[in-house]
């Protein structure tokens, strides 16, 4: 049994181990630069596609035989994805000249650096090298007036000879990933996550940050927490310190149980009727007739979102803190009663700061679920784009009524609503991956704080 429990061990942690390496090999390399790839074929005709490449089929014994191409500039093409037969290639290179431009609000363009119309230069881009190209079209998009960035185009031609023209304005970033040495791509993979954690989701959240989804996060399960703990503490001080024993006390016990195994759609949908539609209804309808029929809190929302998620793990916490205060000895208490202390200031100064940890072990163990629901905000108060944040500069500074975006949900939408889910499939393995951390630090720090707490009450333990 010590072999096996061991085994267990060390499987829990292969286990754990092996879903942080997928999410971290397949999210992070999303940022990195990756070489864009010339192919030419002379199947159907000469072709020639420039790109990234996202998949290899292989063949057997016959080795690979088609490439998938990301090649972009997909309002210029019929679909940014291509497959190519590998046996009809007649060229592959990496070009050094090659430049890959992210657009604001399109996908990104795979070309070569022409001309830049509307500023002064006295050479043409396609005779500069590329690290010269990208620093005058970055330092163009940074110094220039707005109404100049409008009005001057870069011209950029694609593998396949058509000449594009994309507004300054419209550019978010420019790089040559084939001519980039060690120092300047890892620059550009630390900008991208940075860019990735602090700005706003563009292009149905295929494109720009996490930013919102983060916030929306964080304030929920802040909301959550807020709400779920005085009532789990409240209702596990009755259970243990005040009910009599009894059928009635028992059957309590076995509801809040299957409570914690109740689907957590289900309480989607008693959040959309109870705490949306009704409660909400009825608030209206007292506090802003003047508003109706537009509805103010009969809409999902933040508040209701947090309520809900305080329902789903309320069991949670009722159970793990009845346990703790089970775990309390019973001397703590007769010594406190017997020193003149009455039943409530012994259970506020001696029982509660003994059952501590495990008070606090239910909470985060409730934050770290909170984090990974996505079910019941479906219904509740999650939107795949929310234009205003929960919090923000203007009164009452934390909008409950606001809707909101969540790191869950955010893998859900870019992995099953995504027109190509080949090219987003990194940023899919990136979100999931902050959602782990979020999600493992909770639980870190639960342990982490658990283990002073105990320490801290030992020698009264002891006693």
């Amino acid at each position: 049994m010590v072999w096996l429990s061991a085994g267990a061990v060390v499987f829990a942690l292969l286990v754990l181990f092996g879903l942080l390496s997928l999410l971290a090999t397949r999210g992070l390399t999303h940022f990195w630069p990756q070489p864009l790839m010339l192919l030419q074929s002379v199947d159907s005709g000469p072709q020639t596609q420039l790109g990234v490449v996202l998949d290899q089929e292989s063949a057997g014994s016959h080795g690979l035989n088609r490439i998938l191409l990301h090649r972009g500039a997909e309002d210029f093409f019929d679909s940014p994805l291509v497959w190519i037969d590998e046996a009809g290639l007649s060229d592959r290179r990496a070009p050094a000249n090659a430049l890959a431009i992210e657009r604001e609000g399109q996908g990104p363009i795979f070309g070569f650096a022409l001309n830049v119309q509307g500023l002064d230069q006295s050479q043409a881009l396609s005779d500069l090298s590329p690290d010269a190209q990208v620093a005058i079209i970055e330092g163009a998009t940074e110094n220039l007036a707005v109404s100049q960035r409008s009005n001057s185009l870069l011209q950029v031609r694609l593998a396949s000879g058509l000449i594009v023209e994309i507004p300054l304005s419209a550019i978010r970033t420019a790089f040559a990933p084939n001519a980039m040495n060690l120092p300047e791509k890892v620059t550009h993979f630390l900008s991208a996550i940075g860019r990735f954690l602090s700005e706003s989701p563009q292009r149905s959240n295929i494109q720009g940050g996490v930013f919102p989804a983060i916030l929306g996060t964080v304030v929920l399960v802040i909301l959550m927490a807020l709400i779920v703990s005085p009532l789990g503490v409240l209702a596990a001080i009755y259970l243990q310190e005040y009910a009599q024993r009894g059928p009635l006390t028992r059957l309590v016990r076995i509801a809040v149980n299957n409570l914690a195994g109740v689907p957590s759609i289900v309480y989607g949908v008693f959040g959309l009727g109870f705490f949306v539609y009704a409660l909400g209804g009825s608030l209206d309808s007292l506090l802003f007739e003047d508003r109706l029929p537009a509805p103010t809190l009969g809409t999902p929302g933040m508040l209701w979102s947090a309520l809900t998620m305080a329902l789903l793990t309320l069991p949670v916490v009722i159970v793990s803190t009845e346990e703790g205060l089970a775990r309390v000895p019973s001397s703590l208490r007769e010594g406190s009663l017997a020193l003149g202390a009455t039943r409530a200031e012994t259970l506020w100064h001696v029982v509660l700061p003994a059952a501590s940890p495990a008070v606090l072990t239910g909470l985060i163990l409730a934050v770290a679920r909170a984090t990974g629901e996505v079910a019941p905000l479906l219904l509740v108060g999650v939107a795949k784009y929310a234009p205003g944040l929960p919090v923000s500069g203007e009164f009452p500074y934390v909008h409950l009524d606001r809707q909101f975006m969540h790191l869950g949900f955010s893998v859900y939408d870019l992995g099953f609503q995504s027109t190509h889910i080949e090219t987003v499939e990194g940023l899919v393995f990136a979100t999931a991956l902050l959602l782990v951390i979020i999600a493992l630090l909770l639980n870190i720090a639960a342990v982490l704080l658990r283990s002073r707490l105990r320490n801290a009450f030992k020698p009264q333990e002891a006693v």
